[in-house]
């Protein structure tokens, strides 16, 4: 389940990584448009499927074994943060995960530059949102029943992967 798809191109990684991977991208319509295509021209359109609409609204079909959430919780605060990642959770199968893509700041929020940066776009684009540190997104996972997360830096990337089981 590929949350706030986009262009795709996360779970299409996935798909083209696990053959045996089916995803299903959940984004607004004409947006779906764009990662369909993506999808045909990487070879999985034939495991990709899309829910179109509000991701906080929408119904998430299935026990899913991952929820991808790229670039999406940095638009919210930490109690709609927390609100999503209970929805996510309840799409997992047992035992599924959560994979969360994000700028993460470190404790001092100043560095990584690029993250911490990344603070000041959300302070000044968004009504709540913000590039939330490693502690506090292990606060919203645990307070939506997730086992505690794992970081892992992404090469090439001033992103960073959280990624925590149910």
């Amino acid at each position: 389940l590929d949350i706030s798809a986009s262009h795709g191109m996360w779970g299409i990684a996935v798909a083209r990584r696990h053959p045996g991977a089916a995803i299903v991208a959940v984004d607004w319509a004409p947006v779906l448009d764009i990662a369909r295509e993506n999808a045909r021209l990487a070879g999985v359109l034939d495991r990709f499927s899309s829910l179109a609409g509000n991701a906080f609204e929408i119904e998430f079909e299935g026990d899913h074994d991952v929820v991808l959430i790229p670039n999406f919780l940095h638009h919210f605060s930490p109690a709609d943060c927390v609100r999503f990642l209970r929805k996510a959770h309840g799409a997992l199968r047992a035992g599924g995960t959560v994979a969360i893509v994000e700028f993460v700041p470190d404790a001092d929020r100043i560095s990584p530059r690029e993250s911490a940066g990344f603070s000041i776009v959300m302070l000044a684009t968004t009504p709540e949102g913000d590039a939330y540190t490693f502690e506090e997104f292990a606060a919203m996972l645990s307070e939506a029943g997730f086992h505690p997360p794992s970081r892992h830096v992404l090469p090439s990337s001033p992103n960073v992967a959280l990624i925590a089981m149910k």
